[in-house]
């Protein structure tokens, strides 16, 4: 017998519930994609996000090695290339409190000059390690400093001898003894010269905030302080003579002196107004003002301007220490001069070429 089978669900009965489920879904993701595309124009143009870019910064390494035993004091690391001397000297006086950045003499040869503050440590470096040799400089002044104190003790100590005190001269000696007119315009024309310097100290000259060893201001005021006793005392004696040739010679020396110092005077302004104005292309040139005019023979008339002083002081007092003062000064002077030549030489050679160091050349 057969059994009789129920038929099962036939094919073509399933497929249409089939293809309408597929219907629906492909209705679904048609309207999907509508909306994404609607959501597209409207957010404008797709952009791809932003790269971020890392900026790699090279940093150096500054060995600072003993000068004398090669030994290894410390290593500033992380110093930027745009950091300059100066800033290693800070960060190497933060490893060694000891040493104050103007104290540390640092060289890039151990026989080499000593670096400027203002050199950019990126022009040292040949690799990311740069050795430099430290020198202690010693104990360090500002230049304000050194002159304020080099000029006035000279200011100070003649006045002490011109009022005769009873400790340095013979008391009975200075009342009997009357003093001759040349001895209280000398004490004038010394504490002129000295007054003179220190206001243009203060307000003329213009120093780059640099130091310079303590031991150098001592030599200088051993040197200025001690001839200014030698000659104030020489000057200002009860017994003292007056000049050969009477009033002549003085009336004209204490001329030829206040010319000198009115011209040391409008140089060294005419100087510090070249060096405010930044303008350091040309050397400074001759103004309506006279004094000015000997810019066209030398390159340094504020050191012949100087020179003249001291001899005219000479002429006016004919006493022997300052004769011997204003020797050491020519001598002082013009080595100076010759220095600061050879560097306006190099800057200036069109302007300088044709003139003298300090005393004027007749071409």
């Amino acid at each position: 017998m057969h059994r009789r089978q129920k038929p099962s669900t036939p094919e073509h009965k399933r497929d249409p519930a089939a293809r309408g489920g597929a219907l629906s879904m492909s209705h679904n993701d048609t309207r999907s994609f509508f909306n994404f595309s609607q959501l597209v124009l409207s957010a404008g143009h797709l952009k791809p996000p932003p790269v971020l870019k890392h900026s790699k910064v090279t940093y150096f390494e500054v060995e600072i090695l003993d000068m004398q035993s090669k030994k290894q004091i410390c290593i500033v690391d992380k110093v930027p290339p745009s950091s300059t001397l100066l800033d290693v000297k800070h960060k190497f006086h933060k490893a060694c409190p000891q040493w104050y950045p103007s104290r540390v003499g640092l060289q890039l040869e151990r026989n080499g000059p000593y670096l400027k503050d203002s050199i950019n440590i990126q022009s040292l470096a040949v690799s990311s390690i740069i050795t430099l040799y430290f020198t202690d400089l010693g104990q360090q002044v500002g230049w304000t400093t050194f002159f304020l104190t080099e000029y006035t003790g000279p200011l100070l100590i003649y006045l002490l001898f011109y009022i005769r005190l009873s400790t340095i001269y013979d008391q009975v000696e200075s009342t009997k003894n009357f003093r001759h007119p040349v001895v209280h315009l000398a004490c004038f024309c010394h504490c002129l010269h000295y007054t003179r310097h220190l206001l243009e100290t203060l307000f003329v000259h213009k120093f780059s905030g640099g130091h310079t060893p303590l031991k150098n201001m001592i030599k200088g005021c051993a040197f200025y302080w001690g001839f200014t006793s030698w000659i104030a005392y020489y000057i200002n004696h009860p017994r003292y003579t007056p000049p050969s040739f009477g009033h002549r010679q003085v009336s004209f020396a204490a001329l030829a002196f206040l010319m000198c110092e009115a011209g040391n005077h409008f140089i060294n302004v005419a100087l510090a107004h070249q060096n405010h104005s930044g303008s350091k292309a040309c050397f400074p040139s001759p103004t309506y003002n006279p004094f000015t005019w000997l810019f066209l023979l030398v390159s340094c008339p504020n050191y012949t301007y100087e020179v003249g002083s001291w001899i005219s002081f000479t002429v006016m007092t004919q006493t022997l220490p300052v004769g011997i003062f204003a020797f050491l000064m020519v001598i002082q002077m013009s080595l100076w001069a010759q220095k600061k030549h050879k560097l306006y030489l190099k800057r200036f050679y069109p302007e300088v070429r044709r003139k003298a160091a300090m005393i004027p050349v007749i071409f």
